[in-house]
């Protein structure tokens, strides 16, 4: 099977997009590059998944978002 590429774009404060960049830094670095580019006060957090097959690909995205969505609710849940 071919190589899958899939993006993951998060926009929002710039605080907020370090928060989330964290979250996920500890996971697999080999399936993923990610980045955290800012505009003033605004971020643009960008994860981008290579892997072989679209399983794989999945799981990666689906473990990404996973860490994203706990981050974001535990970042909620502080105010």
């Amino acid at each position: 099977m071919g190589e899958v590429k899939a993006s993951i774009i998060w926009k929002g404060e710039f605080a907020r997009g370090e928060a989330l960049l964290a979250a996920i830094s500890p996971d697999d670095p080999e399936d993923f590059i990610v980045e955290l580019m800012e505009d003033g006060d605004r971020a643009q957090l960008r994860v981008v998944v290579s892997s072989e097959g679209l399983g794989r690909s999945r799981a990666s995205v689906d473990d990404i978002l996973a860490c994203l969505a706990a981050a974001e609710s535990g970042l909620d849940s502080l105010g």
